[in-house]
């Protein structure tokens, strides 16, 4: 697989995406385990190290200042909020439903897509986005769709909800910054490395304090820290060189797998009305993918070879 064509490179993304179905519930077991702030900055030390030995240490030539600047700062910021939006969710259930609403990350990158990089799109992306929100609000409400009972679930525990949003809206712009701006540098390395730092700085002024390590601790940690290096590690190169409409709305059947995997690793039974909302969301994306489905889209997504 030549990962320097867009072919390879998309493929990469793809792989992304199903090593990602995983992270959700890796992280959840490893904050259970170390704690919201410290089992994050393990995971982030750990993918940092992995990075370093996959990809070399970062270099920084070529790289424009804006980029290294708002993109280092989008990445830190989307990975604290949601390893935290996991870590503080108050049930494994709950921190399934938090992982289904950072899931709108991929119609919040199609739309920014269009006004950032100018990308044209047919009216069908409209409905299409409004049944991915639909599909969130299904998986996030216990009984029935209401205001009332969607609020209630969010008022349970705020801070993870309002984080999980935030990741959606941070990582979506990342995801444009990257393939504008980059100009074909993967720093996912120096991402890494920031993250893990500010991870340790939160740590140390936090009450929480590391437990012994155990076995079944520490291969959960290694797992963690695989699953997100890995991800990553092939995401940015989808990014850079793949098709980027292709990615983001097949990343919408993340949610899916996603839930998948974390019902089974954490031992959480899903109700009827979650599976409904996840499949809402995942039939959103088919309708966005059909309305950017057309020719001159595809030519307009890819930077020239200069540019890359």
């Amino acid at each position: 697989m030549d990962i320097r064509s867009e072919r390879g490179a998309t493929l990469c993304g793809f792989v992304a995406i199903i090593v990602w179905s995983t992270t959700a519930a890796l992280v959840r077991s490893v904050s259970e385990q170390f704690g919201p702030v410290g089992g994050a900055a393990l995971i982030y030390t750990l993918g940092a190290i992995l990075l370093m030995m996959l990809l070399g240490r970062p270099r920084f030539g070529g790289v424009s200042r804006f980029y290294l600047i708002a993109g280092s700062g989008m990445f830190v910021l989307f990975e604290i909020c949601y390893s935290l939006a996991l870590g503080y969710a108050v049930t494994s259930e709950q921190a399934i439903q938090v992982g289904v609403v950072v899931y709108l990350w991929p119609s919040l990158t199609v739309l920014m897509a269009v006004v950032m990089n100018a990308q044209p799109a047919r009216w069908p992306i409209i409905p299409g986005t409004i049944l991915a929100l639909f599909g969130i609000a299904w998986v996030v409400t216990v009984d029935g769709l209401s205001l009332t009972n969607i609020a209630s679930n969010v008022e349970s525990n705020g801070l993870s909800f309002s984080l999980a949003a935030a990741c959606a809206v941070i990582f979506a712009l990342y995801c444009n910054v990257t393939r504008r701006y980059a100009s074909g540098k993967n720093l996912v390395t120096t991402f890494f490395i920031l993250t893990a730092t500010a991870l340790w700085v939160k740590y140390a002024i936090s009450p929480e304090k590391l437990p012994s390590f155990t076995l079944n601790g520490s291969i959960e940690l290694v797992a963690a820290g695989l699953s997100m290096a890995m991800g990553y590690a092939f995401w940015n190169i989808g990014m850079l060189r793949g098709n980027l409409t292709l990615l983001a709305t097949t990343s919408y059947f993340g949610p899916v797998f996603s839930s998948m995997f974390a019902a089974c690793w954490l031992g959480v039974t899903l109700t009827g009305q979650f599976w409904q909302g996840t499949l809402l969301v995942t039939i959103g994306s088919l309708i966005c993918w059909q309305a950017t489905r057309v020719k001159p889209i595809i030519r307009n997504l890819h930077l020239t070879d200069e540019a890359l």
